[in-house]
């Protein structure tokens, strides 16, 4: 399944922390080819919604819905870490391991009804990801899929995303952590 672009995603051991094995599209995004053929990927997979936004979750998900959205004849939806948009926001906090976090979007990012796809680097646990759909659908739009590069399938986060109905594609998978 796409081994080129998997070729291209660099394994950094250790990092954060001893025995994580962190996946790093920063390498990928590096190659002409690599990152064209990226986005195309993304874009077959999210163009059968037709989605009227696609939505990034900060910051290597902006470097690729960006991208997607104007493949697809959609706008770009930024999905922030607290406290960096300027104007009347709406927020969704979720877990971490240690604490919580929160996404924010702006209150006028999306219209109801309007078709959003949500995009990432990566799906590692599916707390970001699902707290920006959910985000999304506070404001009234529908979901209509996910979209990833990369599936860390064994800590279970894309699952968690199609087990809320969520339909979610990913370009590559990489097992352990």
């Amino acid at each position: 399944m796409n081994d080129d672009l998997r070729d291209l995603i660099r394994t950094v051991r250790d990092y954060p922390k001893p025995g994580i094995l962190f996946r790093d599209v920063t390498t990928l995004f590096g190659d002409p080819a690599g990152l064209a053929r990226t986005i195309e990927l993304l874009a077959l997979a999210v163009g059968d919604g037709m989605p009227t936004k696609v939505a990034g979750i900060e910051a290597r998900g902006f470097v690729l819905a960006g991208a997607v959205a104007v493949r697809v004849g959609a706008g770009f939806v930024p999905v922030r870490k607290k406290g960096k948009l300027p104007h009347t926001v709406i927020g969704r906090d979720y877990d971490l391991e240690y604490g919580t976090d929160r996404v924010e979007i702006h209150a006028d990012a999306v219209a109801p009804g309007e078709k959003v796809v949500v995009i990432d680097d990566l799906v590692a646990t599916g707390g970001t990801a699902l707290a920006a759909i959910e985000l999304i659908e506070q404001a009234g739009a529908v979901v209509v899929c996910a979209a990833f590069i990369v599936d860390l399938p064994d800590l279970g986060g894309r699952q968690r995303i199609e087990a809320r109905g969520t339909k979610t594609h990913a370009l590559v998978s990489f097992a352990g952590h």
